[in-house]
């Protein structure tokens, strides 16, 4: 069995962890619009969408330029949770403006 591999490093690219954290970008995407289907309450634009997408990728990019370069664990979750509060501070501001 052939795994693709990055050269730099010989890991996998495509291990599991990596893929359930894009996935769940993914979903956490596809939710409002499968929403917006059968629940008329919930009313995204196209902006919303391009919004929310730029927001996920880039905690996603974030997420993985720490596990990538963040030593120990405490550090990779110290600032894995910062990136978590950022995130939701900046959704919620969005949606209700909170803040």
């Amino acid at each position: 069995m052939t795994h693709i591999s990055s050269q730099a490093s010989g890991k996998p690219f495509l291990n599991p962890v990596r893929v359930i954290g894009w996935s769940l970008i993914a979903v956490l995407l596809a939710i409002p619009a499968v929403a917006m289907r059968f629940i008329h309450e919930v009313n995204w634009s196209t902006f919303d969408f391009l919004v929310a997408g730029a927001l996920l990728i880039s905690a996603g990019l974030a997420f993985e330029l720490v596990f990538w370069r963040a030593r120990g664990l405490q550090l990779r979750l110290a600032l894995g949770l910062a990136i978590l509060a950022v995130v939701l501070f900046v959704w919620a501001q969005g949606a209700v403006g909170i803040f």
